[in-house]
């Protein structure tokens, strides 16, 4: 593995030196942690990272390689990855490339050899910040004016970089639904889930209108997750406003917070975000915790969404922001986490059994 020396600046002024590796040059993005052990290569392909430098605090990442069946969408869509120790070989049977080799083939940067413990701990008391990973560019003074010019994750629409720009099918080998599944950066592993359960998809751009989805007669409508800030995401709320009460509804994620807005909440930035496959989430309804994935930096409000039809269903116990609300009377409901991520490792796949429910019941009626 060829490296050299590169530089991690942030916002603030702090830097880290460390050696580069995947492609050469720089990158720019909202510097950000994920506490997973495993599952580097789904991170990657996440389009939820979209915008963002991701560090994983896991040291040692890269052992067993990268393959082709792991990736969650159609290419990696990380900016930039931090690590503390990059391996240079892998030791897997699914193993077919160096991490090293894939994020130089996807033209993402990394930089290795830097204290990540020093760096989480910065992001976790100074918040989520703006920064740059350079190989080339050394000035400090020019890496802080392109690190200050770069846009903030507030206010930026991110879909719009991942969404598919074609309907495409998802066909279940036992077809007993139709579902229309919203595309604002879905993963894989999610329309697996949903055509296991017998759901024939039909996946849709983001900014396909409430019309066009209701034309194709679905049973249900599915949102999914993606990145960035939902409040610019206008286009999508109003779409969503005419769809409730027509069809169940299901979200997560980024679905979870644009379905919240379309039902009159608010969201708002969390200081350095969830990110990992360990955070525990208590469903209310039956008071069990679930052990889930996350990968979201802005939450809904709990309390705008008070005084109205809606109904709280699940709250992180790490620091009690809200991961799930349900309709009190029509068939919709939303989780902030990712039921199809398998960390506990089959705590929370009851979610999509309740969709499916709530179409059968919507069949039957």
């Amino acid at each position: 593995m060829k490296t050299q020396k590169a530089l991690l600046y942030l916002e603030d002024g702090t830097l880290f030196e460390g050696l580069g590796f995947g492609v050469e040059g720089e990158c720019l993005g909202e510097v950000v942690f994920n506490t997973s052990m495993t599952g580097y290569q789904e991170v990657l392909t996440d389009p939820s990272y979209a915008g963002q430098v991701v560090v994983m605090t896991q040291p040692e990442i890269g052992n067993y390689g990268i393959n082709s069946e792991d990736d969650e969408s159609r290419k990696p869509f990380v900016e930039g990855f931090v690590v503390r120790q990059c391996s240079p070989i892998f030791s897997n049977w699914r193993g077919e490339k160096t991490l090293d080799d894939y994020l130089r083939e996807n033209s993402i940067p990394g930089i290795a050899e830097i204290d990540t413990r020093a760096l989480v701990r910065h992001i976790r008391e100074g918040g989520a910040m703006r920064g740059i990973i350079s190989r080339d560019d050394f000035d400090l003074q020019s890496l802080g004016r392109k690190v200050h010019e770069h846009p903030p994750m507030e206010g930026s629409d991110y879909v719009r970089s991942v969404t598919v720009t074609e309907t495409y099918t998802w066909p279940a080998e036992n077809p007993r639904f139709r579902v229309v599944a919203y595309d604002f950066g879905i993963k894989t592993n999610i329309l697996r889930c949903l055509a296991g359960r017998g759901c024939d998809l039909t996946v849709v751009p983001a900014v396909t209108s409430a019309e066009d989805v209701l034309a194709l007669d679905p049973d249900g409508i599915f949102l999914s997750n993606g990145p960035g800030d939902p409040e610019p995401l206008q286009y999508i709320v109003e779409n969503f406003r005419k769809l409730i009460g027509k069809k169940p509804i299901f979200g997560i994620c980024l679905g979870h917070q644009l379905l919240a807005l379309a039902l009159g909440g608010k969201t708002y930035k969390l200081k350095f975000g969830h990110r990992g496959g360990n955070q525990p989430v208590k469903n209310l309804i039956n008071s069990k915790v679930e052990i889930t994935t996350h990968n979201h930096g802005f939450a809904v409000d709990p309390d705008s969404l008070k005084n109205t039809e809606i109904q709280i269903t699940h709250m992180n116990l790490n620091d009690q922001t809200l991961e799930g609300f349900r309709h009190r009377y029509l068939p919709v409901f939303s989780v902030q986490y990712h039921p199809e991520a398998s960390p506990g490792p089959h705590d929370s796949f009851y979610l999509f059994d309740d969709f499916i429910r709530l179409m059968k019941e919507g069949a039957d009626a």
